[in-house]
């Protein structure tokens, strides 16, 4: 009876243990989703704002305004 009983928890510790893994797995999954998605905004922000930065610069030079 003290084998069978081992043997249960033996076999419970080890399916908490992969539960575990997988759980840590997928969490580092989501986090390198969120920081690729964060690179990708920050790249597209400074896309933005260079070409914003040129249509200003247009816009002064067919005004005269720049320097």
């Amino acid at each position: 009876m003290a084998d069978n009983s081992q043997k249960m928890s033996y076999q419970a510790g080890e399916a908490k243990g992969q539960a575990q893994e997988k759980a840590s797995n997928m969490m580092d999954k989501a986090s390198n989703a969120a920081q690729s998605a964060k690179e990708s905004m920050q790249q597209t922000g400074q896309q933005v704002k260079e070409k914003a930065q040129g249509a200003a610069d247009a816009v002064k030079d067919a005004t005269g305004m720049k320097n």
